[in-house]
């Protein structure tokens, strides 16, 4: 007889577990993250909204844009080095200035949640290689692609654009 009771009692935990509201600090659905790892076992990564990008949120050419209404944010465990700027170990935020034949992206000091852009606290810019890409996406798609022992290239797409610039470690 204490099988069925255990199971029950089991059972109804589960449920109950599976309907109780996210605790806090849970990782929100639209977060999304890309990795490159070097060959040494450092890895950079970075954090960005994945949601669909809104009429108000859409990038304006020449002007800072933070896809998503948020700026991606870049986890670095290692010094890197992005267009011969020294980049210390440590969290930053990153934003892209897009216009119509070049994208420039920026690492910013200023990892306070909430707070807006500040260019006193760029760290670095680095002009990014654009290309176009085959389907137009409304959703900001970020990733890393290994390009050497010491070397990952972000990309960022969005619309119908490509844009990439490489990260070295040093």
């Amino acid at each position: 007889m204490r099988v069925p009771v255990v199971c029950a009692v089991l059972l109804s935990q589960w449920m109950l577990a599976a309907t109780a509201p996210a605790p806090p600090g849970a990782a929100d659905p639209q977060t999304a993250t890309a990795y490159c790892d070097f060959d040494d076992g450092y890895q950079i990564s970075v954090q960005y909204n994945s949601s669909e990008v809104s009429e108000k949120e859409q990038p304006r050419n020449g002007k800072v844009w933070a896809p998503g209404g948020s700026p991606l944010v870049l986890y670095a465990q290692t010094a890197l080095v992005l267009n011969g700027t020294q980049i210390p170990v440590g969290a930053y935020t990153m934003y892209v200035i897009p216009g119509k034949k070049d994208w420039t992206l920026i690492v910013n000091r200023n990892v306070t949640a909430g707070s807006p852009y500040d260019e006193k606290q760029d760290l670095a810019r680095a002009p990014m290689e654009l290309g176009e890409i085959g389907e137009a996406t409304r959703q900001l798609q970020v990733s890393f692609a290994h390009a050497g022992a010491k070397q990952c290239s972000l990309r960022v797409y969005y619309g119908k654009t490509g844009a990439f610039v490489g990260f070295s470690e040093r």
